[in-house]
């Protein structure tokens, strides 16, 4: 049997590493999909910044790179890269590039940042592996789980080769820190955990260094901490797990530039310093000389009512020094707010109240369906899988009372929960349930390898002997040996206790069938389950994998091509204007603007300066000529997306709500600018028409619009008319020359090179026009009546509530040529329970069904006499008519008191669910018709 054993060891450490070898290829396999179709070709938009980043400190060294301040971005007041910077990826990236090369492996840095994600993936992988390992101390379970991590779309969505973003290679650290912290919870002496909590510390660090999401790795050790104290688990080994790791962890993450004193002064991440005090009263009320000394309690006979004693003076000493501290701290605006993307996590709103953070589409609730789309069958797996591990870790040592209770198993427990929470309320962080899926799932997959090796176990006794020696020539030996088997089998039914009847009947001959049938269907399903998800992943790897900025369509003959107009945009742009050129677009485009093409632009994804982008979309949602006297002093070409379903205007009605944000006289009295959009059949609103956006995108397609060349000057369209750039005609040199001035840079300290810049003079009259855009959640900042009455508005207006007045007045230029047209006054006629009183109707519905202002604007464009709403939430149906019949009128009712969304003194009527009562007799749909007649000017 030592023969079998040793043999039986070594195949399976054989077979372990070979599989760890198996799943770090899959993971790799999996993200080199777009690198093999179209190369490697950095992804997006963020990953463009990282890598002018990238290579920015490959050029100039650490020294420069944090002392960074470029003034290519966010012109003309620049942006402290240097110190905005989470530089964790870009030092990995530029470090691997230059061991590469001396090593003698002659590779790109974009060649580097294109592989780091796929990397970081790998790395990703395996660390997960280990960390279940620790966790259940199952090896099955720690593949399975390795191999789900592999392949999941959560995992891949953000590690696919070119997509040089934060999260690549922070998912890699946060794991990395949670399975050091994990080890040293299951550190068997205190030493070894202090060891540990060293790695736990410095791992903790690089995460910090690379992605804010190191606020989460933060608070769920700290909070896995705070939950083993509650459930009674405190030790010598939490103790010092946690405070070598939280000591030298907030130091560490302290250096980082972006990052400063926020560990001590944020409200997101004070609970883990609280945390941390707690475990240092827990040391002293455990010290035996405090006890002797203040209580006069001896340690060794301490009972639970001493001890509660003890607990309840440290702790109630600990409070009212705490409150003495907040006490002084709070009034002089020590502690900082919860961010607004933090605050969306908790508010019951599905918006924040920043227009801006709103308009990021990784910033909004999950939808039911993301959870299938990136977990698939996970989604089953998971829970069953958690279900057992609460059991484990949880449940059973509390029922038994035995000491045998595993803290790394409770982190999982923490770890699934708080995802899970999280990942609900904000897209983005759907890419963190990876590692919960994947390790619950690995449970449910590992119990399951292992019930089906148990029952096949007998299958390779027979094949193999006893000894290691096939069956042949082992068969005469076992023969003689059959006799002292038997005996030995009967010794140790007798060793059995008082369950020996169970113990018998779970092995005996009828049991042991059912079990390997049981097996066999369980293979026979896994089986089906497993190419399932596999074949879907494989399917998901495609659409995960592309790079956005340039992608595969199909033409109308079903010839395949790579459409690539958003680089050919850039490259134009890098090879035909001058290289002080200055760019305006949409702030999206702003690292691709500086990455390829290598040009100044206005704004870009880092988003840290609110009032900026509102004065970018104040310049592009006004009037042509209103705008062109703001453009001509900040820029000299103006760049558009112009196709496409994430073009321009598709993103216009965010412009116009961050822009009015700030400027309040863009939309007035109307948060969400509700007038600035379309009405059914993409036909535009009087303010949307009018808009140099709209002129910019239309130009040249729709015969009716055209931009004034004396202004703007088309001078490249790209292959498939995705990317349009126009010149900016008759830009001030004068405001040019000012900003490019040294002299007119504000420095805080001579001879420094953190130097802001300032806007040109010629803006000074629009400039005060804005209001400091104040965020709800800023206690440090005082909240006017009118800047809640406005939070309010767009918050209630985005859940589809009504205007509490009427807003939402188109504003009139200051333009001749820009005049908006007034429209007629109406009367309402009644509420009507049918569409068929209405004579000679176009149906114009959509979200002209919800807005006043929308359907009499049809009306009057129709000629129409008459115009009817039916509101459902956020749109509804709408027809205008010339006739009305007398019948078919509907009694008065709450029904027909509806109020229209950008109006809440007109009456808009219901439909469907939103109808509180039946439809009228003979109907096929419920609608409550609310009919106004157009009056004459």
């Amino acid at each position: 049997m030592g023969v079998l054993r040793a043999v039986g060891w070594t195949i399976g450490v054989i077979a372990t590493v070979a599989s760890l070898v198996v799943i770090g290829y899959m993971a790799a396999e999996q993200r080199m999909d777009a690198i093999r179709k179209y190369g490697m070709v950095i992804h997006e938009f963020d990953p463009w910044f990282n890598f002018r980043a990238a290579v920015y400190l490959a050029d100039n060294g650490y020294e420069r790179f944090f002392k960074w301040y470029d003034y290519m971005s966010w012109y003309p007041l620049g942006r402290p890269v240097g110190t905005t910077i989470y530089p964790g990826m870009q030092i990995v990236s530029v470090t691997a590039w230059e061991l590469l090369n001396k090593a003698g492996i002659s590779i790109s840095l974009n060649d580097v940042c294109c592989l780091t994600p796929v990397w970081g993936g790998v790395f990703a992988t395996l660390t997960l592996s280990a960390l279940t390992y620790v966790c259940t101390g199952r090896v099955t379970a720690a593949l399975v789980s390795g191999w789900v991590m592999s392949i999941i779309p959560a995992h891949l969505m953000r590690s696919v080769g070119g997509g040089y973003d934060n999260e690549s290679v922070a998912v890699s650290c946060l794991l990395l820190t949670f399975l050091f912290w994990c080890v040293s919870l299951k550190s068997s002496d205190d030493s070894k955990a202090t060891y540990v909590g060293v790695l736990t510390g410095l791992a903790y660090i690089a995460m910090a260094a690379t992605w804010g999401g190191y606020i989460y790795v933060l608070n769920m050790i700290g909070l896995h901490a705070f939950v083993l104290v509650l459930l009674g688990r405190y030790s010598n080994k939490l103790y010092w797990a946690y405070s070598i790791w939280y000591i030298i962890g907030t130091i560490g993450a302290m250096q980082v530039p972006v990052i400063g004193k926020a560990p001590l002064r944020s409200l997101e991440q004070l609970a883990p310093l609280l945390v941390f005090f707690g475990l240092q009263g827990l040391k002293i009320c455990h010290h035996p000389v405090f006890l002797k000394k203040v209580f006069n309690i001896d340690a060794a006979k301490a009972t639970r009512a001493n001890m509660f004693l003890v607990y309840s003076v440290v702790a109630g000493v600990g409070l009212a020094i705490l409150a003495v501290v907040v006490q002084m701290l709070w009034p002089t605006g020590y502690f900082g707010p919860l961010s607004s993307r933090i605050r969306g996590l908790f508010v019951q709103h599905t918006r924040t109240g920043n227009p801006l953070v709103d308009s990021v589409a990784e910033h909004q609730p999950v939808k039911n369906d993301a959870f299938w789309q990136f977990l698939h069958a996970t989604c089953y797996t998971a829970p069953v899988g958690l279900a057992i591990v609460v059991g484990q870790s949880v449940l059973k040592p509390w029922i038994s009372g035995k000491d045998a209770r595993s803290d790394p198993l409770t982190f999982v427990v923490v770890y699934s929960a708080v995802t899970y929470f999280f990942s609900t309320k904000m897209n983005r962080l759907m890419l963190l349930m990876a590692g919960p899926a994947s390790i619950a799932t690995g449970v449910v997959g590992g119990y399951a390898l292992d019930f089906v090796f148990a029952e096949t176990a007998d299958l390779v006794q027979a094949i193999v002997g006893d000894d290691g020696t096939p069956v042949d020539v082992a068969a005469e030996a076992k023969k003689d040996d059959d006799k002292k088997a038997k005996k030995k089998a009967k010794a140790k039914e007798a060793a059995v206790d008082s369950p020996s009847t169970m113990s018998k009947s779970y092995n005996s001959g009828t049991v042991k069938l059912l079990r390997k049938v049981a097996a066999t269907v369980l293979v026979a399903v896994s089986y089906q389950y497993v190419v399932q998800f596999y074949q879907y992943t494989q399917m998901m790897k495609a659409p995960l994998s592309g790079p956005s900025i340039t992608f595969e369509a199909q033409l109308r003959s079903g010839e395949k091509i790579i459409v690539d107009d958003y680089r050919e945009g850039y490259h134009w742009l890098r090879d035909n204007t001058p290289q002080d050129a200055r760019v305006m677009a949409w702030w999206d485009y702003g690292y691709q603007i500086t990455g390829i093409g290598n040009r100044t632009t206005i704004a870009d994804g880092n988003t840290w300066n609110h009032e900026h982008i509102a004065l970018l979309a104040r310049c592009l949602t006004s009037p042509e000529k209103r705008a062109h006297n703001l453009i001509k002093h900040l820029a000299d070409y103006v760049l558009i997306w112009a196709g496409g379903g994430g073009d321009d205007l598709a993103k216009s009605p965010h412009l116009a709500r961050i822009g009015n944000s700030v400027f309040e006289d863009i939309c007035p009295g109307d948060p969400v600018c509700s007038n600035f959009g379309f009405y059914s059949q993409n036909n535009p609103t009087p303010m949307m028409k009018k808009s140099l956006l709209y002129r910019l995108h239309q130009h040249g397609i729709n015969p009716q619009v055209n931009v004034d060349p004396n202004r703007f000057r088309m001078v490249f369209q790209s292959k498939y008319g995705l990317l349009r750039i126009f010149k900016v005609v008759g830009v001030s040199d004068e405001s040019k020359k000012w900003i490019e001035d040294p002299a007119n840079r504000l420095c805080d300290a001579p001879g420094s090179w953190y130097c802001t810049g300032q806007y040109p003079p010629a803006l000074a009259d629009t400039l005060a026009k804005r209001k400091s855009f104040k965020q709800i959640e800023d206690f440090n900042i005082a909240q006017d009546e009118k800047s809640k009455k406005y939070h309010e508005e767009y918050l209630n207006r985005m859940e589809g509530k009504a205007a509490s007045a009427k807003s939402g007045a188109v504003p009139v230029s200051d333009d001749d040529e820009d005049e908006a047209s007034p429209l007629p006054p109406t009367k309402m006629v009644g509420c009507y329970g049918t569409e068929n009183s209405f004579e000679q109707k176009t149906y114009v519905g959509g979200q002209s069904g919800a807005y006043y202002g929308h359907a009499l604007h049809h009306a009057v464009e129709a000629k129409a006499k008459y115009f009817a709403i039916a509101r459902g939430d956020h749109d509804g149906h709408s027809f205008v008519f010339h006739k009305l019949k007398s019948t078919g009128k509907w009694k008065h009712s709450k029904d027909c008191e509806r109020p229209c969304l950008d109006d809440g003194s007109k009456a808009c009527g219901c439909m469907d669910g939103a109808c509180t009562e039946p439809k009228m007799d003979g109907e096929e749909h419920n609608r409550r018709w609310i009919v106004y007649e157009v009056l004459k000017m």
